[in-house]
């Protein structure tokens, strides 16, 4: 069984990295079939397969195309778990709500990012772009995220970010949340003037750093 278990995958895993979605859901299928638990084709393919990929851009080898074609298939065979993963009580690694300020549309970075992290295992709130300060605070509230991912790609967006973390500073709640951001102009000087928990300049980053963020 374990010699069946490693095939399955491992051919999982190779099907994410290469991007290819319908060999993904096959192989997720076969798995599933051969009753592997969900949680291991999580743990032993689907989150090995995205650390493969972000390695990958961080090489060179890979770009941001190659990176969300390989987050898709990841996610195409995440959502035939998480039904399962659900019945099962699997509990999340955390949750972290992601959103790009106010004034803001640009959105293929923050989900990119969202993609990576739910295949890191964290469950993702997605709050769309140009998102109000008040609405942050309102989602830390209500929603129990353990983390806040804020994206701009325009320079003049930017002090939404301090603005967020002011107001959120000023409902009391710094202290539940840590914050993290990133975006083209974003630097890691800009996050510690701001008062952020940490910067990331890319998907592969990001999701290092709200695994580094949620264990501490």
């Amino acid at each position: 069984m374990a010699a069946a278990e490693g095939t399955h995958l491992e051919q999982i895993s190779r099907a994410v990295v290469e991007g290819d979605r319908e060999a993904t859901i096959s192989g997720v299928q076969a798995a599933l079939e051969a009753n592997i638990d969900p949680h291991t084709i999580l743990q032993g393919a689907l989150i090995p397969a995205m650390s493969d990929v972000g390695r990958l851009f961080e090489q060179g080898e890979y770009f941001v195309p190659e990176m969300l074609i390989a987050a898709r298939a990841m996610k195409s065979g995440l959502e035939l778990l998480k039904p399962l993963m659900i019945g099962a009580d699997i509990k999340p690694r955390g949750r972290i709500a992601l959103g790009t300020v106010q004034g803001d549309l640009h959105d293929i970075g923050k989900n990119l990012v969202g993609i990576m992290l739910e295949g890191a295992g964290f469950e993702v709130y997605d709050m769309g772009t140009d998102v109000p300060v008040d609405r942050v605070v309102e989602v830390i509230k209500t929603e129990q995220v353990d983390l806040i991912g804020l994206s701009a790609l325009l320079t003049t967006t930017m002090p939404m970010m301090e603005s967020t973390i002011q107001s959120i500073s000023e409902a009391g709640i710094r202290d539940q949340v840590k914050v993290m951001i990133g975006g083209a102009p974003i630097t890691q000087e800009y996050a510690d003037k701001i008062g952020a928990d940490g910067f990331a300049p890319d998907a592969s980053q990001a999701t290092r750093l709200a695994v580094e963020l949620i264990s501490k």
